[in-house]
């Protein structure tokens, strides 16, 4: 059937199989995941696209991390103690208590700067969120 059809049109349809095929073959699992937006401290799961602070063996991991203002901050508690993630000098944000295994989020602050934060509840704890 495809040799009765001018070169033209042949060529088209092997193309036409061809990226039919290849489609095919994407579309198998490994979809993105979605987050809503939510300007107070909440229980969430890490998104794809922010930033993340883990909390584990009594210190913040990465102690210094930099992010866009307004960036969603996905917070982790990995250690079996609370915590908190507490903004220092101005308050800019505070997670309250994040509980053994919890997973809360803030949004950064809009303004550009260096923004140390502390754990209320252990303040030997302390990490910097720099915002640019």
């Amino acid at each position: 059937m495809l040799a009765l059809l001018p070169a033209r049109a042949r060529i088209a349809v092997v193309v036409s199989m061809a990226c039919a095929a290849a489609l095919t073959g994407c579309s198998g699992g490994g979809g993105g995941s979605s987050s809503s937006a939510s300007p107070t401290p909440s229980k969430a799961s890490p998104s794809a696209g922010g930033a993340l602070i883990t909390i584990k063996d009594f210190a913040f991991h990465p102690a210094t991390l930099t992010v866009a203002p307004g960036t969603k901050v996905t917070v982790t508690n990995k250690d079996a103690a609370t915590h908190t993630v507490t903004a220092t000098g101005k308050k800019a944000f505070d997670t309250g208590e994040v509980k053994s295994g919890q997973t809360v989020t803030f949004d950064a602050p809009a303004g550009p700067g260096s923004y140390p934060y502390i754990c209320t509840i252990h303040p030997t704890m302390n990490g910097t969120l720099m915002v640019r």
